[in-house]
């Protein structure tokens, strides 16, 4: 019997030509629409991490670093460089700088600045720490030490002042503190001092007695034009190189008028010094000071010119203060040549500032000129150096030449 080839399986199992095509064409169609169901996916994978990576930018902008969950996912993945690339995220630290110290140099409008300071610290909420030692500018290594680590104890932010001259922090491994201070025309500091040991100020001439009870009346009613021209050791050198020492620090050397000491003290103002200022132009250095540590001043100048303040700056004016004759003056020019190469650098300096920083002054400097004041031969010799403070630093001087 011969088999019948027609009946295969598509005739075996009822379906038609028509059949196959329609299942063949229902299989296409669901294998083209599998790509269109992989785009949507990746498409909503894709903005998910976008999202993620975005929320997590944020974060580690707000808070300084990247977020823990991040730092983890690191460590799974392995081990990143990030780290080694950028360094660690900076801490949060309190505002630049947050530790300054005024050594302010006698006569210079340091208690004016005093007064301030307070009325500021109790604004600003920093920590005022006034040192009531006036007479000890120089101290021994020991001293100095002690007096660097006490300072640097202080909590933060603080403002230590105190007349002492330039301390070297680094010298000793200690962080350096920031310096600010303010210096006046050198024979009007002298002179305003002369007076003062002598007579006081307004808030009562009996205070004098007390700072100097040990000074008798010869020396007391002491004529200055005697003192000067007679080259008394109170109006001659080493007694009147006052305001350069106070810049250029504890070496033995610092207290010799001379080359070597201006140009130390000028070292360590430019790079050691926020701001130095003049006191002739104290509204000026008040704004700048501002401008420089809102965080101790800000407000400085309304205080400054309030009533209320005025009444209490207005008491430390020293009196019974005159002006020596001309050839006094010239004199005395000669002897603090130094201190006016000193003062004129500083000036200069401030009023670079000024104009760095965009400050249109408001202050009016004096029309005053030394001009006059030409150089003239001493007529008398120069006395020994007798220093008014005792010196019981009795270590070699070539032990303090010691560079950070």
């Amino acid at each position: 019997m011969m088999k019948n080839f027609s009946s295969s399986p598509l005739h075996s199992n009822n379906q038609t030509p028509n059949h196959v095509r329609e299942r063949n064409n229902r299989k296409y169609s669901l294998l083209s629409a599998l790509p269109l169901r992989f785009s949507l996916r990746g498409y909503g994978f894709c903005m998910a991490t976008l999202f993620f990576f975005c929320f997590a930018s944020l974060f580690y902008q707000l808070n300084g670093g990247p977020p823990r969950i991040l730092l983890d996912i690191r460590q799974y993945l392995g081990e990143s460089t990030f780290l080694d690339d950028h360094g660690p995220p900076a801490p949060n630290v309190l505002p630049f700088p947050s530790q300054v110290v005024y050594n302010r140099v006698g006569k210079c409008g340091s208690r004016t600045v005093v007064i301030l300071l307070r009325l500021l610290a109790e604004k600003h909420q920093f920590n005022l720490i006034s040192s009531d030692i006036h007479n000890k500018t120089r101290l021994t290594k020991h001293e100095q030490v002690d007096l660097m680590k006490n300072i640097s104890n202080i909590p933060q932010p603080f403002l230590y002042t105190r007349h002492v001259h330039f301390l070297n922090f680094t010298r000793f491994r200690i962080e350096q503190p920031v310096y600010v201070n303010i210096i006046r025309d050198p024979i009007n500091r002298f002179l305003s001092n002369y007076f003062f040991r002598r007579f006081g100020d307004w808030r009562g001439e009996q205070n004098h007695l007390i700072r100097t009870p040990g000074m008798k009346d010869d020396e007391r009613y002491l004529d200055i034009n005697v003192c000067i021209l007679e080259n008394y050791p109170e109006c001659s050198n080493p007694r009147v190189f006052y305001i350069i020492p106070y810049f250029c620090g504890q070496h033995p050397q610092c207290r010799e008028p001379g080359v070597w000491a201006l140009e130390r003290a000028k070292q360590n103002v430019q790079e050691n010094y926020l701001l130095v200022g003049i006191l002739e132009e104290l509204e000026d250095v008040l704004l700048l000071l501002e401008r420089l540590l809102p965080h101790y001043f800000t407000g400085v100048l309304h205080i400054y010119k309030s009533p209320d303040y005025k009444k209490m700056g207005n008491m430390t004016g020293t009196v019974r203060k005159h002006t020596p004759t001309l050839e006094a003056l010239q004199v005395l020019y000669h002897r603090m040549r130094y201190e006016y190469e000193f003062y004129n650098f500083i000036r200069d300096q401030f009023h670079l500032m000024k104009k760095k920083i965009g400050l249109k002054s408001i202050s009016q400097p004096p029309a005053h000129s030394p001009s006059f004041l030409r150089e003239l031969a001493l007529r008398t010799p120069e006395p020994l150096d007798e220093d008014e403070e005792l010196d019981t630093d009795l270590e070699d001087a070539n032990s303090w030449l010691v560079h950070p």
